[in-house]
C-alpha cells in the first residue's frame, strides 16, 4: 500500500477552525480520509491506494474487506499525526463508499469472505422463475432479459449457490459503507442511502422489500441477515474504544449515516432540487439530480434514494462511461504517452490539446458510447459513425468525448421528462473535470452553464454535509449546503458551438441506437457476445 498526502496551501491558518468533520471516502482504488471545516473547506487529506481488486478467476473481481479497513486505520492515524488538535475537534464521522459491493460477517464480526465488487462478471442462476403470465407482462416491457441479468449479477444469488457453508455462516449482509460502520461502532446499521446494486431494497419505499414483492424473490437475502436501516443525516451509533485505538478519532465521536458515493458527490456539488443536475465524469459516467418525487427516468429502472431523507436521485448511468478516455490513451496515445513523460505531465494533458485542435463536431464522426451494454439495451455495441479521410486521431478523441456528453444529455433528457422539471444549471464532478476543455464541451452540448466545484473530493465533501447536518453543526441541509459548497469556475455555452451539437444531437445520435438495434441483435445472434441470459 502507498499513501499519498494532500497538500496544504501555503500561508492556510487552520489554527482557529473548530469544528471540524471527518469524511471517510472508501473506493475501488483507494480509501481518502478527509477533515474538512464547517464551512466546507478541505483542510487536509491522506490516502491509501490498493489494487482495485484480485481476479483469482477470469471475469472475477474481489477485494478483501480487510484491506478497508486497515487501509482506513493507517490514513486516519497518519492524519492524526499531523493534525493532533484538529482530531481532538472532530463533531461527527460520515462514511460514503462504493456501491453494490458486498460484505459477509459472521456473528463474532469477522469477515467470511472476500467482497464481490461491482466490477464482477460472475453469474449466478436465476433464481426466480417467472410463471408464463409474469414472463408475457415482463417481455412486454422489455424487462424479461432485465430480470434475468438482475438476479445472475447478484452476488448473494451467487454465494448462496456455490459457497452455502458461507452464506448458512453470514450473520449480516453489509454494504462496504455497513461493514465500515460496524468497525467504526459497533453497530450493524447502515443509511438508507447507501442500499444501491443486487439487494432486496424496495427503493420507493427506502425500506427493506417485503417477503413476497418482486425485489425479494429476485435478490433473496432473509431479513435477519440484513442491517437496521437509518435516514440519512440519523446518528448510527459512536465510536467504540477499540476503534479509537485503531484510527485515532476521539471515542464517543458520532458516527453519521450518509449515502453512497454518486449519491453524496451530488449533494457535495449543491444539487438539492431538480432544477439543477450533477454530472459524475468518472469510471461510470452519470447524471442525477434530486426530487421529493419518485420518478424513473428509465422505465422500471428505481430513482435511487438520496443522502436527504425523503428524496430520491433519479440516475441515469453509462456503464464504461470516462473509462473510455483510459481505453483511448491504452490503444491510440502511445505518442501522446511519450511526449508527456518528456514534458513532465501527465497523458491527459496532451491529450487535452487534441481537443482544440479537432473542431466543435469532430468533422461529422460521431461516437455512440454503449462499450458496455445496460439493463435496458442488453444488446447494445458501441458505434464510430461518419468517417472520412479527413479524420485522424484528435477528431476520433474528439468525437468520443462528444458521445459521452451526447449520451449524458440524452439522460438527462430522460430525467427531466420523467421528473416534469427543467434542467436549468448543470454541477460537474470526477476526474475528467478537471479538464477544462472537456468541460467546455460539455457546456456547449447541454447549452447550459456548468460549475466546477471548489473540491474534486466532493463525495466526501457530501458526506461532510451530511454528517454537518447531522451533528447540529448547520439546522437543514439546506444551511450546509449553502454554507459547504462553493464553485470555482463556470463554463458558459459558447452560442455558436451549442446551435451546431443540438443539431448533431437531435438529428443524428437520437436516432443511431434506433436504427443500429436490430444490427446489434443480429451480431449478438451470430458472435455470443454480449452474453444472452
Amino acid at each position: 500500500m502507498k499513501s499519498y498526502t494532500y497538500s496544504q496551501k501555503k500561508g492556510s491558518d487552520i489554527s482557529g477552525i473548530s469544528p471540524t468533520i471527518l469524511s471517510i471516502d472508501c473506493g475501488t482504488q483507494s480509501i481518502r480520509i478527509l477533515l474538512f471545516s464547517a464551512t466546507g473547506e478541505l483542510i487536509d487529506k491522506e490516502q491509501v491506494a490498493y489494487e482495485p481488486y484480485i481476479s483469482p478467476r477470469p471475469g472475477w473481481a474481489e477485494q478483501d474487506p480487510e484491506l478497508f479497513w486497515s487501509s482506513l486505520c493507517k490514513a486516519s492515524l497518519i492524519l492524526k499525526e499531523r493534525h493532533p488538535d484538529l482530531y481532538a475537534s472532530i463533531k461527527g464521522v460520515g462514511v460514503t463508499t462504493q456501491r453494490d459491493s458486498m460484505v459477509n460477517i459472521d456473528v463474532t464480526g469477522k469477515s467470511l469472505r472476500p467482497v464481490i465488487t461491482w466490477l464482477d462478471q460472475r453469474k449466478a442462476k436465476p433464481l426466480y422463475i417467472p410463471n408464463p403470465f409474469m414472463k408475457t407482462a415482463f417481455s412486454l416491457v422489455g424487462m424479461n432479459e432485465a430480470i434475468n441479468k438482475i438476479q445472475s449479477e447478484a452476488k448473494c444469488n451467487w454465494i448462496r449457490q456455490n459457497q452455502p457453508d458461507i452464506w448458512r455462516s453470514t450473520h449480516k449482509y453489509l454494504q462496504v459503507s455497513g461493514f465500515l460502520n460496524y468497525r467504526l461502532t459497533g453497530e450493524f446499521i447502515d443509511s438508507a442511502a447507501s442500499q444501491i446494486g443486487h439487494v432486496p431494497f424496495d427503493y420507493k419505499t427506502m425500506k427493506w422489500a417485503g417477503k413476497g414483492s418482486l425485489n425479494m424473490k429476485i435478490c433473496y437475502v432473509e431479513n435477519e441477515k440484513l442491517p437496521e436501516l437509518v435516514p440519512p443525516g440519523d446518528i448510527i451509533g459512536t465510536v467504540s474504544k477499540d476503534a479509537a485505538a485503531a484510527t485515532g478519532i476521539n471515542a464517543g465521536t458520532p458516527v453519521v449515516a450518509c449515502g453512497s458515493d454518486k449519491g453524496c458527490e451530488t449533494i457535495g456539488m449543491g444539487v438539492l432540487d431538480p432544477s439543477m443536475a450533477s454530472l459524475s465524469f468518472g469510471t461510470t459516467a452519470t447524471v442525477q439530480t434530486t426530487t421529493k418525487k419518485y420518478c424513473e427516468p428509465l422505465r422500471f429502472m428505481p430513482a435511487y434514494p438520496a443522502p436527504v431523507p425523503g428524496h430520491y436521485n433519479p440516475e441515469v448511468e453509462i456503464f464504461r462511461g470516462f473509462w473510455m478516455i483510459t481505453w483511448f490513451k491504452n490503444e491510440f496515445a502511445h505518442k501522446e504517452i511519450a511526449s508527456a513523460a518528456k514534458r513532465g505531465v501527465s497523458p491527459e494533458v496532451v491529450m487535452n490539446e487534441m481537443l482544440s485542435i479537432s473542431p466543435p463536431g469532430a468533422m461529422g464522426l460521431m461516437v455512440q458510447p454503449y462499450w458496455g451494454p445496460g439493463l435496458k439495451n442488453p444488446s447494445a455495441k458501441g458505434a464510430m459513425v461518419g468517417f472520412g479521410a479527413v479524420h485522424k486521431k484528435e477528431h476520433v478523441y474528439r468525437a468520443v468525448v462528444e458521445g459521452l456528453c451526447y449520451a449524458l444529455l440524452d439522460g438527462l433528457k430522460k430525467i427531466e421528462k420523467a421528473c416534469g422539471k427543467k434542467v436549468t444549471r448543470l454541477a460537474v464532478s470526477g476526474g475528467a473535470s478537471q479538464s477544462d476543455e472537456i468541460c467546455q464541451i460539455s457546456a456547449d452540448i447541454f447549452n447550459r452553464p456548468i460549475v466546477r466545484g471548489k473540491t474534486f473530493e466532493t463525495s466526501g465533501l457530501g458526506a461532510a454535509i451530511i454528517t454537518a447536518k447531522g451533528t447540529g453543526i448547520h439546522d437543514s441541509f439546506e444551511s450546509a449546503i449553502k454554507a459547504m459548497v462553493s464553485y470555482d469556475k463556470t463554463y458558459n455555452p459558447n452560442p455558436v458551438h451549442a446551435s451546431l451539437y443540438h443539431q448533431l444531437f437531435s438529428r443524428v445520435y437520437t436516432k443511431l441506437y434506433p436504427s443500429l438495434e436490430k444490427i446489434y441483435e443480429e451480431i449478438r445472434d451470430i458472435t455470443g457476445y454480449p452474453e444472452k441470459i
